[in-house]
């Protein structure tokens, strides 16, 4: 193949002035141009965290599921280019101030599926690398629920009996931790959009969406729980406890 014919000097003076006028455009049409949101990468392979979650399943939960919530979510910050600037944490933790519901809802959805979502995979680490909780979480768990197999049965009831899809939380709430969940992509940020009893900052998160696990446990949500535990990044949610801030 023959290489391309170098530029002559009209079209190198046409690209100039096309970089140039592009460093000129209004801020506004800059960020429209540039999605506001992208998928973050995960922190492992996709079958790092085998044989408790499989490789297709976590290819296909981030790469589709997941960037599904940030495609969705750009479409509705293009409509609202105010918003766009605001972090994500404090935008759905004030949803209800967002009058115009063609806007609210989708946000919730999109945003809080994204949030979820970037939250989610932080708190996940290949078994090898999972470690325990630090002594200042493991004391606030026995204070809160007595130990630490305790609080793991509780969670699990909650993830289970969570109908439908939806999450699971560990959550600091007034300064004691507390097992919540919440439904579709809902959090427990979201003021005024779910119950103020369930509200805190998140520390752990598990997804009970199907897609979250049935290739390989199909209908067995308790067997994906139990699986679950192994692969939690406690070091990053001791973390939390420490310094508890809203990524992403």
């Amino acid at each position: 193949m023959l290489n391309p014919s170098p530029l002559n000097r009209r079209q190198f003076v046409q690209l100039g002035t096309l970089a140039v006028g592009a460093t000129l455009l209004p801020t506004q049409a800059r960020a429209e141009a540039t999605p506001a949101v992208t998928l973050p990468d995960l922190p492992y392979g996709f079958d790092a965290l085998e044989p408790h979650i499989d490789a297709r399943t976590m290819e296909i939960h981030h790469d589709k599921h997941h960037a599904a919530y940030i495609a969705g979510l750009n479409a509705t910050l293009a409509k609202a280019p105010e918003l766009a600037g605001q972090p994500l944490d404090k935008l759905l933790a004030n949803l209800p101030a967002v009058a115009d519901e063609a806007l609210r809802t989708p946000l919730r959805n999109h945003g809080g599926g994204h949030w979820n979502h970037a939250f989610f995979w932080q708190t996940l680490a290949p078994a090898a690398k999972s470690g325990d909780p630090s002594e200042a979480l493991a004391v606030a768990i026995q204070a809160a629920f007595g130990s630490v197999d305790a609080f793991q049965k509780s969670f699990g009831e909650a993830a289970t009996k969570r109908f439908g899809s939806g999450w699971a939380w560990l959550v600091v709430q007034n300064g004691k931790l507390k097992i919540t969940s919440t439904a579709n992509q809902d959090n427990p940020l979201m003021k005024g959009i779910v119950a103020d009893a369930d509200l805190g900052t998140p520390l752990l998160a598990l997804d009970v969406w199907e897609h979250a696990y049935y290739l390989h446990y199909q209908n067995r949500r308790p067997d994906y729980i139990a699986a679950w535990w192994n692969v939690v990044n406690w070091p990053e949610v001791s973390k939390r406890l420490e310094n508890p801030t809203n990524p992403p």
